[in-house]
Order: C-alpha cells, then structure tokens, then sequence
C-alpha cells in the first residue's frame, strides 16, 4: 500500500491547478506526477518519456509552483523559441538567451532576470557555460530547478552526442540549492546512468516511461514504386503536416523536387544548404506555409510542431533509437499519425559503409543497431511489441491494431515450413558462403554467369522456387534472419545457419513467411476511429482555416494557438460560450481571453448554416428557442457595426471592444458582408487597394497567405481581408 503525504498531496493539487490554469488540461499523463513530484521536492531526477509523452510539463508546471527562476538548458535555438512561444501564449513569463538575440534584446531579458519578472530562461548550453551568464543566474538570488533537455546528448552512449553537454556538470557546484533534472525520449539503462554520473546528481529519482506511442500506426515496405507511394500518402494527409525522411541529401532534394512538381508543397531540408536556406525553410513548414519537409536527419531534434501527422522514412534508419525518435515526431498531440518506412537491402550497404568510415572504437554497437533496425523491417512480429521489447519493456500479448501486422495488411505465405526448409537447404549446400541476393537468385533458377560458374545451377535446390518473384525470395530470407534461422556473417554478410534452423529442417518448428497484401481497402486503426468520433469535419476544417489566420496575424506557428486534439474536441461538443468554451481540452486561462470570442463565433456561425446544435454533452436549459435566421453575424460582431458606422479604425474599435486587433478585423469583414459595401477606401488608401488587387489577380483569392507573400509582407492581413470582403459584395451585384 502506498502511502501519500499532506505535503504530496498539497503539491498534486497545485501542479493540477497550473496545468488547469495555463494548459487547460486537468489530468497528469503516464509519469507526468512522479516526475513533477521529484522537482517539486527538490531531487535529482532522470526522466526518460518518448516523444510526445509531455516532458516539457514536467518542469515547466511545477516551475510556476515554486519560487524563483527556472532554468532550462535547450540545445536548439528553434525548440528555444517554440517553446517560449508556446509559454507565452498561455501567459506565462518566460524567454530565452541565445545569439539570435539583438544587443537591446538581450540587455532586456537581463534585466527582466535581475528584477524577478521570468518564470522560466532557456539557454543553450554553449551560452550558459559562459561566466556572464552564470554570474547573470547567480545574481537573481535562487534558482528554483535546472531541467535538461535532450538529456541523452550528455551520454557518449547517447545517438547525439555533444560534448559540450560533458560540462553541465559545473551546474550542481554553481547553483547547489537547485535540484538538476534530466529528460530525453530515448535512453538505455546505460545511457540513463552515463547521463546521472556525467551531472554528478545525487541519488536521482530515475524514471522511465513506456517506450510505446499507441497513437502511432507503423507500416514498413519495400521500397517499391516508392513516388506513387509518396503520393498516396500525401494525398490521404492533404493539407496536415508531415516529414519524409531520407539517407542522403541527393535523395532529399530530388525527392521534394519531384512532389513539387506533382503538386505538392514541399521543403528541402539537409546540412549542405546554408543556414538561411534552412531557416526560411523550416519556418515554411512551421509555419504551415508547406506541408511536407523532404529532409536528411539533421532535421528535427527540438522540433515542437504537435500536428505532426506523419512522418514517412524513405530509407531505413541507422538504428531502432534513430527510428523511435524520428517517427516519434509525429502525433505529438496524442491523435493518431502514420509512420511509414522503406526500405531495402541497399539501405543497409550504405549505413554499414559509413559506419565502417566511422571511429573503430563506436563500429561494433553501431553494426549491431544496424542489424536491428534491418531486423525490424523484416520481422513478422507486432511493431509496437518489436520496438517496446527492444528497449527492454514487455507488451501485451494481443493485436496492437496500429500496425501493418496487426491490421492485417500482410499475410501469410502459403506453406511456411517448406519452403524455409528449401531456403535453409540451400544456403547449406552452397556452403554457408554466399548473401541473400545470390541465394535468392539461385532459388529462382537464375543463369548468372556466377551462379553457373559456381556451378550451383546443379544443386537440388537450384530453381526450386521459380514460380516466386525474386523480391519476395530475398524477403523471405530477410525474415528468416529476423526470426533467428538465418545470421549474416562477416564483411560481406554470408547467410549461415542457426542452431535453430536445424529445428526447422526437422519439422519441429515453423517459422512465420509474409507476403505482401494484395491492394485493397486500408482498415482505420482503433485509435483513428476514437479520435474522429462525434466530431464535424467540416467545423474542424473551419476552424483550422481560422486558426491559421490568427497565427500569421500574430507571426507564430499555428499549433501555438491550438494543438488539433483541441480543435477536434471544439468540432465534437461545438460550444457556444465562452463557459462550455473553457472546458475543451487545451484551452487555459489566457487562451480563453485571447481567442475564446473568435472561435465562440465561428463555432455558432458554422452551426447555424449547417443545422448542427451547440453546446453538445454540456449541461444546459432545455428551453424551446426559434431557431435564428441564417448567417446573422454573431453578437460580437454586432456590438462593432455600430463603430465601424461611425468611422472607427480597427485599432480604436479593438480597443473599446476591449479585444484583440485580429479578432476585430474579423467583425468588420462580417460588417463589410453585412452591410454589402464594396467601397474599400473607407478603410484603405487607393494605392494599397491597387496592389492588393494585382497581388490577386497574380495567385488567386482563394487563401491569404500567398497574397500576403506576392506583396512581400508589406501589407498587413487585415487590409488584404477588406479587400477581399468588398470585392466579394461587388460580384454579388
């Protein structure tokens, strides 16, 4: 029986409060309380939550819990910014110090560090272990807790090492009061100790999550037909966001080259291109004005996009730590997300020839997670089981329905154990010395000039699969590693056999063979179905398009106003005050006041054109009420006619409504609608009305933003929206 302290329990309850408060979320997630505890009480922690978990919560709630300033070690200037970002706009007080900073910007945040105005500091760790700025932190009086992310950069054992990282252990000598707590989302055992030694912490609370992300559907392939694929993917995600993969920076820009081409937006993304080139083209898919990055993995460590709905590997990873983070990128918002991978033998030439032009001493582990990841693309067993079992966690005997195994979109091969007897058989009579590419030809009853030579076209088990295609030969032999019959031996990877495949020539045990599905229908994963139940689709399209808008208003990525999971629940209960509005999931305080009214509007103008009703599962009087005529503007917005009769700016109005200038701008397109102007120039010179009217005959009406980008930002949205509102009235006429 576990005993709970007052002191435990005073401490939930303020950390759920916050939450609450700022996030609008009023449960903790798997590990989110014990970690939160741990810093709480002030001890030393290692906490290991794969991506998407929630690390990030785990120090920022209790941050606002406790005195002091908390401070965050962050290796990337973009998570950075993010994630202050993010913070802000639930109202919390928090900003970063890193080189993109002006001189003013700088000498402002040091200030607001001196004078106890921040909550939370990020700093990259180069910047922090500058004696400025540790004399800065010292001078503000205490520290409440130092959180380390992208903790398994510390560990030499870690898959992105930085040594830079090595010299955080300074942190526990400078700032001994403050417990020092380490998060990563992938970390062995071996890992999670390198991590508390090299930080000199003092008997951490360690703590580690599931290592499974039941929100993500895997599907491995060969890679096959691999554009067409890309396309079909794409197609069913049209409009979401979503990451491609790739090995080599050649692939990644011949790739998005060629889905530009098709149609699609999409950004290049790798270390050979200049560092503003890559800048403006993460920022493009940040900020949704791209759907879909085409990048080598030098893309993505920090990334904070939550919207994330699939990310597509166009190559095999080098490893299963490489795979569960890059994939783990998708779905961060708790919604179900894709994740496909394709591979091929030549995927694992390429890795294992760099891993060979690599340091000697790092070559044999490397080799290792190599074949593990190959392993996994072949094996036939459940991939969420696979990758659980691999970082040492059991998983439930039962289909996982997220996975291309579980949903049934392989099957067996006729006749399994047969025919790895006949593949066994003839990897033993060529002597254990010869690859799977070879063994599958000489099964197939190829005339390779080397098979002949070889004289292999005489064995028994020469051409005892004819009547197979040579792909599925070599899957087969794939599979038969990845189950233990079969090792690849050597420099060049020669098949021998196990002791078990001894079993298997003696009929006493079966291995499992797949082939690939014949096409058909794809069935949705348990976790799709869920998370689409009770809502519109056409309000949550609305309001995507809406968040949009506010983003590019306010200059932040879209996710930032809020995540989809938050959208979906506003389509599925569709509230219509602001008091039902407050009890979707992710809407806290701040967000309340700030988008609320706009959103409240949207949700009951889309419900009266459609017949939908309001305010769904909530409590509220079953009175009988007419219903009103449709496409009357909100009541909002008819608290600003009256204003916008009289002449007022946007400013001005926005600022009697006591609301924010983007949420007005929106009043006054339902004014222009309502009152059927066409004339702009009550708001607007002639001159600006004129290049709007160019920008539009130049791409189209159909969306803002490339309006916005023909005119280089030069004019502002609302204007481009005025125009847009008139000229509408005009063509009515």
């Amino acid at each position: 029986m576990t005993t709970v302290t007052l002191t435990e329990q005073t401490d939930e309850s303020r950390l759920l409060s916050a939450m609450q408060q700022y996030w609008g979320y009023d449960t903790f997630r798997p590990l989110q309380r014990e970690a939160m505890q741990s810093v709480m009480q002030n001890r030393d922690s290692v906490v290991v939550l794969p991506t998407g978990g929630g690390k990030s919560l785990c120090f920022q709630v209790p941050a606002l819990c406790r005195d002091g300033l908390a401070l965050v070690v962050s290796p990337l200037i973009s998570l950075m910014k993010d994630q202050v970002d993010a913070l802000r706009s639930c109202g919390v007080s928090a900003a970063y110090i890193n080189s993109m900073l002006t001189y003013e910007e700088r000498v402002a945040v040091s200030n607001d560090v001196r004078a106890g105005r921040l909550q939370l500091l990020y700093v990259a760790p180069e910047r922090l272990l500058q004696e400025k700025t540790l004399a800065l932190l010292e001078s503000t009086g205490g520290i409440s807790l130092v959180a380390i992310d992208e903790a398994h950069c510390i560990s030499q054992w870690g898959h992105d090492f930085r040594p830079e990282y090595r010299a955080l252990s300074i942190l526990k000598d400078r700032f001994a009061g403050a417990a020092v707590h380490a998060y990563t989302a992938t970390a062995t055992e071996q890992v999670r100790h390198d991590i508390a030694n090299q930080l000199g912490l003092n008997d951490p609370n360690i703590l580690v999550g599931s290592f499974d992300r039941p929100n993500l559907i895997y599907k491995v392939a060969r890679r096959s037909g691999l554009m067409q694929r890309l396309a079909e993917t794409l197609d069913r995600h049209n409009g979401e966001s979503g990451i491609i993969y790739c090995i080599s920076r050649k692939e990644v820009e011949r790739i998005s080259a060629s889905l530009n081409e098709l149609g699609y937006k999409t950004r290049p993304y790798h270390a050979g291109m200049s560092d503003e080139a890559r800048k403006q083209n993460q920022e493009a898919f940040i900020q949704e004005e791209a759907d879909t990055i085409v990048a080598t993995v030098a893309f993505g460590m920090g990334i904070d996009k939550s919207n994330v709905r699939y990310v597509i590997h166009a190559g095999m990873p080098k490893s299963l730590e490489h795979y569960q983070q890059e994939s783990g990128r998708a779905g961060r918002d708790g919604l179900e997300a894709e994740c496909l991978l394709f591979f091929s033998e030549a995927d694992y030439v390429t890795w294992q020839r760099i891993i060979q032009d690599s340091e000697p001493q790092s070559q044999g582990g490397a080799i290792q997670s190599l074949q593990a990841i190959s392993n996994f693309c072949t094996s036939v067993v459940c991939r969420h089981r696979s990758l659980v079992n691999h970082f040492g966690q059991d998983f439930p005997e039962k289909p996982c329905n997220a996975c291309d195994i579980c949903l049934g979109d392989v099957e067996l091969a006729a006749d399994p154990l047969v025919t790895s007897q006949k593949i066994l058989s003839c990897v033993y009579r060529q002597g254990q010395r010869f690859g799977g590419d070879y063994t599958a030809l000489v099964l197939k009853g190829s005339k390779d000039q080397r098979i002949l030579s070889n004289g292999h076209d005489q064995l028994s088990t020469y051409g005892l699969l004819t009547d197979i295609d040579r792909k599925t030969i070599r899957d087969w032999i794939e599979q038969l590693v990845s189950q233990g019959f079969l090792i690849k031996a050597g420099e060049y990877n020669v098949l021998q056999l196990t002791e078990s495949a001894r079993e298997v020539m003696r009929g006493e045990v079966t291995p499992a063979l797949l082939k690939a599905r014949k096409k058909t229908k794809e069935r949705e994963s348990k976790i799709a179905a869920e998370s689409w139940e009770g809502v519109d689709q056409g309000l949550f399209d609305e309001l995507r398009k809406l968040r949009r808008d506010l983003a590019e208003d306010r200059g932040v990525p879209a996710y930032i106003i809020f995540g989809d999971a938050t959208l979906r629940d506003l389509a599925r209960k569709r509230p219509s005050n602001l008091g039902n509005f407050r009890n979707a999931k992710g809407v806290g305080e701040k967000k309340l006041k700030d988008f609320g009214e706009v959103f409240v509007d949207a949700i009951i103008s889309h419900c009266r054109q459609h017949d939908l009703d309001t305010d769904v599962g909530a409590s509220k009087p079953k009175v009988e009420k007419p219903k009103p005529a449709r496409n009357i503007a909100s009541s909002s917005a008819l608290r600003s006619f009256e204003y916008f009769r009289q002449g007022l700016t946007i400013t001005e109005v926005a600022a009697k409504m006591d609301r924010a200038p983007s949420t007005v701008t929106g009043y006054l397109s339902e004014f222009i609608q309502h009152e059927k102007e066409t004339d702009a120039t009550k708001w607007l010179d002639e001159a600006t009305i004129r290049e709007i009217d160019r920008a539009i005959e130049a791409v189209g009406d159909e969306k803002l933003s490339p309006i916005f980008n023909h005119l280089d930002g030069k004019v502002e949205y609302s204007a481009i929206r005025i125009v847009l509102a008139c000229a509408q009235n005009a063509h009515a006429e």
